[in-house]
């Protein structure tokens, strides 16, 4: 039929991009925080379904391939900055919640298969959490006080992990 169209792709504003615009309220009038679950939103292949990240990071954990503790602080960094950065609350940005920001962007995803890189990251118990904490905190300082660069996670972990040997040099003095 000659009059059928056929989409290759969509592009569209990210949940990011809204939320920088105009915050959570901005989001939601997009897209349905089910939609931002299971990865019904514009975005980079394998990060959008927050369900099945868990789901990865989880069989990760079960195996010992991947640090809890690494997950887990950033959980902790991501949490922290954020009830600082409500507290603040100058933008409507600076007012979404840490629960908000698991469900845009690539927050998951860098927790689960970036950040817990064997080889790269933290190799002491108490310098993984240092590591995870500070990932979370600078990640999230990046993703929402620079608009020019939306995710602030790559840049963070590959920050962390310049300074991974001098957190366990710290750790084992």
């Amino acid at each position: 039929n000659p009059a059928t169209t056929i989409v290759d792709g969509f592009s569209g504003a990210t949940p990011l991009a809204l939320a920088y615009e105009g915050g959570w309220d901005k989001v939601t009038g997009v897209f349905s925080e089910s939609q931002l679950l299971w990865g019904m939103v514009p975005g980079s292949i394998g990060e959008t379904s927050k369900v099945f990240i868990v789901f990865g990071a989880l069989f990760l954990i079960i195996t010992k391939v991947a640090s809890w503790r690494i997950m887990a602080g950033m959980v902790v960094g991501l949490i922290g900055t954020t009830l600082l950065l409500n507290a603040i609350g100058s933008t409507p940005f600076m007012q979404v919640t840490w629960y908000q920001h698991m469900l845009m962007g690539s927050f998951l995803f860098a927790m689960a298969f970036m950040a817990t890189d064997p080889v790269t990251a933290a190799s002491t118990e108490k310098g993984k959490w240092i590591y995870g904490i500070l990932i979370g905190s600078i990640g999230l300082i990046i993703r929402v006080m620079n608009p020019a660069y939306p995710e602030g996670w790559m840049l963070a972990i590959l920050l962390m992990n310049t300074f991974a040997p001098t957190i366990d040099y710290f750790i084992l003095e």
